[in-house]
């Protein structure tokens, strides 16, 4: 069966930096494009960035270009999101999610990881 199994993250001050992983099994990942989304405290999901399958497209919500990085090894099966100078507002469970349907910027997805914390506190 299809898994997401995302990883990395945790409390980091503003301004510092974390990599999350999400590790994929049950299907041929390097034939999917994929995306991170979060969501918030009290706020609905949001997506942040999404890679095609050979990587040689990626996109990124306007609230992290310039300081996100989306990135996938097919070889390992795992999908990677590079976030430096990180800001509380960041601040949200992170979601790797398989991509479908849909624009690059605004994909359907089919399934989700279980997601990972990312608090950015002083």
């Amino acid at each position: 069966q299809v898994q997401l199994v995302e990883s990395g993250g945790g409390l980091v001050q503003p301004g510092g930096s974390l990599r999350l992983s999400c590790a994929a099994s049950g299907f041929t990942f390097s034939r999917y494009a994929m995306s991170w989304v979060r969501q918030a405290p009290g706020k609905g999901l949001e997506w942040v960035s999404n890679i095609n399958s050979g990587s040689s497209s990626t996109y990124y919500a306007n609230s992290v270009k310039g300081r996100f990085t989306i990135s996938r090894d097919n070889a390992k099966n795992t999908l990677y999101l590079q976030m430096n100078s990180l800001k509380p507002e960041d601040t949200a469970v992170y979601y790797c999610a398989r991509v479908v349907a849909g624009d690059p910027q605004d994909p359907k997805y089919d399934y989700w990881g279980q997601g990972t914390q990312v608090t950015v506190s002083s």
